[in-house]
């Protein structure tokens, strides 16, 4: 497995369970065609491409490239970084019925293949110090601080998103790895305090 500094943007969750293990970054779905429609995820994708860079890797199909396409158009500032898997022939073991281009997406990919197409984009593991560990937001961070397990925790998370600029329905497993890539635990705590003080 490789760490990258920047988030991977994918189409969905098959290709984010392929991903993840492969790759230890942020990654997004897009849900397909419903990015288009999605104005907080894409504000939440451009404040990627900002702080972090993001990698856009859909599948090699019509669709794919018009949502990388969109995508593309979208993020005015920042770093992305397109990496483009090859066209192979075939289906998903999942799926009955061929895509519509018959190829397989990035769910469908080898290990090999996806690392293959990750260097040819020049994008290349994460090289961190490790002899300066920084504190991140744990799920026990959220739970201590009553943004999960309370009864007032999804609007205090709410409001904590709203603070820090990212879309509301990031699910509470899901924000630890979303702050990560966006804000230092001392930021994270003086937004909990602002939130709670309001």
């Amino acid at each position: 497995m490789i760490k990258l500094k920047q988030a991977v943007i994918v189409e969905g969750k098959y290709d984010k369970i392929k991903l993840s293990s492969i790759i230890d970054t942020l990654i997004i779905e897009t849900d397909g065609f419903q990015i288009f429609k999605d104005k907080e995820k894409l504000g939440y994708i451009r404040l990627l491409a900002e702080t972090r860079g993001v990698i856009i890797m859909t599948d090699s199909d019509s669709a794919g490239f018009l949502i990388r396409s969109h995508l593309v158009g979208s993020v005015k500032d920042g770093e992305i970084i397109n990496v483009y898997i090859p066209d192979i022939k075939g289906r998903e073991k999942r799926k009955e019925k061929d895509s519509a281009d018959g190829l397989l997406g990035v769910e469908g990919m080898s290990e090999e293949v996806i690392l293959s197409a990750l260097s040819a984009a020049g994008v290349t593991a994460d090289k961190t110090d490790k002899t300066e560990p920084t504190r991140r937001v744990t799920k026990a961070d959220l739970y201590d601080d009553g943004l999960s397990g309370g009864k007032n925790s999804k609007k205090l998370r709410e409001k904590l998103l709203s603070e820090l600029g990212l879309p509301k329905r990031i699910s509470a497993n899901a924000i630890p790895k979303a702050l990560e890539y966006l804000v230092t635990y001392d930021q994270y705590k003086k937004a909990v305090d602002k939130i709670k003080k309001a």
